[in-house]
């Protein structure tokens, strides 16, 4: 739990405890959970953003670092069922029998589960879970990278990764992101895991974004690249607006997964 501040109503404590625990507090989730007004919610999330405790995102709001990801476990969970729906629509757009990248990330790894049934697929990836999930299905090539794993979620990355990335040019690059900077900017906070994902979008015909509501206006230290070297977003919840502008501007196609 988070030390008790002073200042803060048992609300705004239970708020805190929250995005302490899961790294974001969805506004409908503490609707549900406190059993008050959105407008309520909303009241008690500008005053602890104020107070620098969490940071407005999206949909809600999370700690405020820009230098730290929310652990592996609680990501598996966070927003699961928006990013089975974004794996569903990424799903339906790749043909079978196409050559695919795959990078690290949770919701990556939902895509990885709705492509399961897919026939042929060629799939390079630098995500061990990723690689377990499709090697289950025989009609499957499945070719990972080498290099460092990263014990906290089974991504490879390092110099081997790279060099490997870069021997390969397929169809389609399916990646995940940390944060969408208002600017556009896609934002991650491994500066060596960003380098193997700029590896992918470079070795691509077409690059697909897989991101939930919470990414976007979302912090991250290291810069991966702008928006516009993506073909499609595929998402939970429309933009805000400055990023809609620039999808629009760029000609860069908007799937949005519903609630069903």
């Amino acid at each position: 739990m988070t030390p008790s501040q002073p200042d803060l109503t048992p609300r705004q404590q239970q708020i805190m405890d929250l995005a302490q625990q899961q790294g974001f507090v969805a506004t409908e989730e503490m609707v549900r959970i406190l059993d008050v007004t959105p407008q309520t919610i909303r009241r008690d999330i500008n005053e602890l953003c104020s107070q620098g405790l969490l940071r407005r995102y999206h949909g809600g709001a999370g700690l405020a670092s820009s230098i730290e990801n929310v652990d592996y476990q609680v990501r598996q969970v966070l927003c699961l069922e928006e990013k089975k729906r974004i794996a569903a629509l990424v799903a339906d757009q790749i043909p079978d029998r196409a050559s695919i990248f795959i990078n690290i990330g949770t919701t990556t790894e939902e895509v990885a589960k709705a492509l399961r049934d897919h026939q042929g697929l060629r799939v390079i990836t630098n995500n061990l879970h990723v690689a377990a999930l499709l090697s289950a299905n025989a009609d499957f090539e499945v070719t990972i990278a080498g290099g460092i794993v990263r014990p906290r979620d089974g991504g490879i990355i390092g110099e081997a990764t790279l060099d490997f990335i870069r021997q390969f040019k397929v169809d389609y690059g399916i990646i995940g992101i940390s944060g969408i900077d208002r600017d556009g900017s896609l934002l991650d906070f491994d500066y060596r895991e960003v380098k193997v994902a700029q590896a992918i979008i470079a070795n691509s015909r077409k690059v697909f974004l897989a991101a939930d509501h919470t990414k976007f206006g979302r912090n991250a230290l290291v810069r991966v690249c702008p928006i516009e070297q993506i073909d499609a977003l595929f998402t939970d919840a429309p933009p805000p607006r400055e990023i809609a502008n620039l999808l629009a501007r760029e000609k860069i196609d908007l799937h949005v997964a519903s609630a069903l």
